[in-house]
């Protein structure tokens, strides 16, 4: 405000000396008075409408900045739970392609076929022969069996109806299929005959051998397979007993021989009860021929319990 006083007194002053003499400098200012005191604010004035807000172009972009340094690698978090998600709908079926075209069908053949000349009649089946009787079976510990009866004779076959005569462009039809004759009655089956004593053994008979290692009372496993055969045999023919033949070379001196003996007799007796043959038809001692006696052997015979 005082600088527009001190401004419209300076332009007063000259226009008023500008008819006595030319101003040519302006002084300076005076020093600056004290403010007056500021008057009481009026009262607010209305409120203009809005102005219409225009969005100003946008500036230029600035230059980007330097990118930071990569921070620490978090921990990885624990695996979620893969849960499969429920099937898409299925796709329309598209359309069949277009069917190729069809092969042309080949030439047929001529089907003239000839006549059939007629089939002669088919003789009658001879009478078939009795069967001959079984021999006697021999002298062993199972009985014969009774001879088998004799078939009865078949009977005769019906004679084979003939076959219509073929036609020249097509199969003429057949003729009828003649009867077929009845079956003979077929003979009764012969009785069964009676079963044969059973054989006698009346002394003692070699049957099967055993062989020891040097100064071993146990059976070697290549021995067991005639233990079995015993026990199946024993089995079969209940009417026997067995002997085991312990006695030692008579060349050996030494009293040790007979106690290695013994052992090796019970080794036997002891596998042939395991394998099922009863004890109380088990004998041991001397049986066989003294002179045929060998070292590492013992032998077991058979023979008709009394």
């Amino acid at each position: 405000m005082k600088r527009l006083l001190m401004f419209a007194v300076i332009t007063l002053f000259a226009v008023g000396c500008s008819s006595v003499q030319p101003i040519g400098l302006v002084g300076p200012p005076g020093p600056e008075g004290p403010s007056g005191p500021m008057g009481a604010q009026g009262p607010t004035g209305a409120m203009g409408a809005p102005g219409t807000v225009m969005a100003g172009p946008a500036g230029p972009e600035g230059p980007s900045g330097p990118m930071g340094r990569q921070g620490p690698t978090g921990a990885t978090g624990a695996p979620g739970t893969v849960m499969t998600g429920p099937a898409g709908v299925a796709g329309p079926v598209g359309p069949v392609g277009a069917q190729g075209p069809t092969g042309q069908t080949g030439a047929q053949g001529s089907s003239v076929a000839g006549p059939v000349g007629p089939v002669g009649r088919s003789g009658p089946a001879g009478a078939q022969g009795s069967a001959g009787d079984t021999g006697a079976q021999g002298p062993t510990l199972v009985g014969p069996a009774g001879a088998a009866g004799r078939s009865g004779p078949a009977g005769a076959q019906g004679s084979a109806g003939d076959t219509g005569a073929q036609g020249s462009t097509m199969a003429g039809v057949a003729g009828s299929t003649g009867r077929s004759g009845p079956a003979g009655v077929q003979g009764p089956v012969g009785p069964t005959g009676a079963q044969g004593p059973a054989g006698v053994i009346a002394r003692w008979v070699s049957f099967r051998d055993f062989w020891f290692d040097f100064n071993k009372v146990d059976l070697d496993a290549s021995e067991m397979s005639k233990v079995s055969e015993i026990a199946t045999y024993m089995n079969q023919n209940p009417s026997l007993r067995v002997g085991i033949d312990g006695s030692m070379d008579p060349r050996g001196t030494d009293p040790r021989n007979q106690d290695l003996s013994d052992r090796r007799v019970d080794a036997v007796r002891s596998a042939l009860i395991q394998a099922g043959v009863p004890a109380y038809k088990i004998q041991t001692g001397a049986f066989g021929d003294r002179q045929l006696t060998r070292d590492r052997r013992v032998e077991v015979l058979i023979s008709t319990s009394n």
